[in-house]
């Protein structure tokens, strides 16, 4: 049996809406316009889609918070038999809004963090006293019961400070502190020259990382770039896949309904609303491309291709035009 076929995603990656009131420099969502469901709708496909067999919903967005019928959507979601997971910008949970949270069936809520410096944080999401909102939302939701992460995008402003991150996400006590790669989708790709890494810097920076959490550091560590096979981890990040989990394990819902293969992968391959989660996923010829890439350009005579199968997909169509092109921060020769 093929190590990617699952009877449905583990995880699907819901955008509830487009609106934020943030202006971040590498944002995928700002370029993304469409309508948002409503919540009957939502409920309704909530219902389906954990029939269908998948484990977990996370929302996003946008910024979640800004959808008043959050709550209602994740009761549902919770109602329906899904763990229900969210990531934030954190400005408006107050210790209410945390305990709300809570009530509705949320487990876990991730908060975007990306400096310790609260002036770097700040300006990177445009909006000042971000930082320290969000280290209160952190508090808060301890407090109401909910399970924290620190999510954090590595780029030009941060990749040189991963110990001054990890102690400050030992300070505020969350379990885990996601490192995420940089996308080249949305803004991400329109702002790339002035905050993404070179290659020998992601090399580094997964260096420095895999170091860190080899040693323990007290608290998980978690990153998921399928490049950091090269450096000897099997299974690309030490996921239950090789390469991109893209449409093998996890599937991405945009806010009109509209199924991706994960949120910086622009081709819709259906509707959640007028098409069968559980078909899509087995006969989808986008995620068939996916799951059976071939190496090409430096790949094909690259050592490592078994394991990272060329990185991540997102990145090799937005920059290479194909998902079989090698990952633009692979720096394998």
């Amino acid at each position: 049996m093929h190590d990617w076929i699952v009877k449905a995603p583990l995880t699907i990656n819901w955008a509830l809406n487009n609106s934020c009131n943030f202006r971040c420099r590498h944002c995928y969502s700002r370029v993304d316009t469409d309508r948002e469901l409503d919540r009957e709708t939502l409920c309704a496909a909530l219902a389906r889609v954990a029939g269908a067999g998948v484990l977990a919903v996370n929302f996003g967005g946008g910024e979640p918070l800004l959808r008043p019928d959050l709550l209602e959507i994740a009761a549902c979601a919770a109602g329906s038999g899904l763990q229900v997971s969210m990531n934030s910008n954190g400005y408006l949970i107050d210790a209410p809004t945390a305990r709300a949270l809570k009530g509705a069936g949320f487990a876990k809520i991730g908060i975007s963090i990306d400096s310790h410096l609260p002036e770097v944080h700040d300006a990177f999401r445009g909006v000042p006293g971000s930082h320290e909102r969000a280290c209160a939302a952190l508090g808060h939701l301890a407090a109401a019961g909910v399970r924290t992460s620190i999510s954090t995008v590595i780029c030009r402003i941060n990749h040189g400070q991963l110990e001054e991150l990890v102690s400050f996400a030992l300070q505020h006590g969350v379990e885990q502190l996601n490192v995420h790669n940089f996308k080249c989708a949305g803004l991400g790709l329109a702002n790339r020259d002035e905050l993404d890494l070179d290659p020998g810097e992601w090399r580094a920076f997964y260096r420095e990382a895999l170091a860190a959490r080899e040693r323990g550091i007290g608290i998980d560590l978690s990153f998921d770039d399928p490049i950091i096979a090269s450096l000897g981890l099997k299974g690309g990040a030490g996921s239950l896949v090789k390469g991109s989990v893209c449409g093998k394990l996890s599937l991405n819902i945009k806010s009109n309904g509209d199924i991706t293969p994960c949120g910086f992968i622009p081709i819709v391959i259906g509707n959640i609303v007028t098409d069968d989660l559980a078909e899509l996923w087995r006969t989808s010829p986008v995620l068939e491309r996916l799951r059976h890439k071939e190496p090409a350009g430096k790949c094909v005579s690259c050592g490592h291709y078994d394991e990272c199968l060329g990185g991540c997909s997102a990145r090799a169509l937005a920059i290479g035009g194909d998902f079989n092109a090698p990952d633009p921060h692979c720096w394998e020769e």
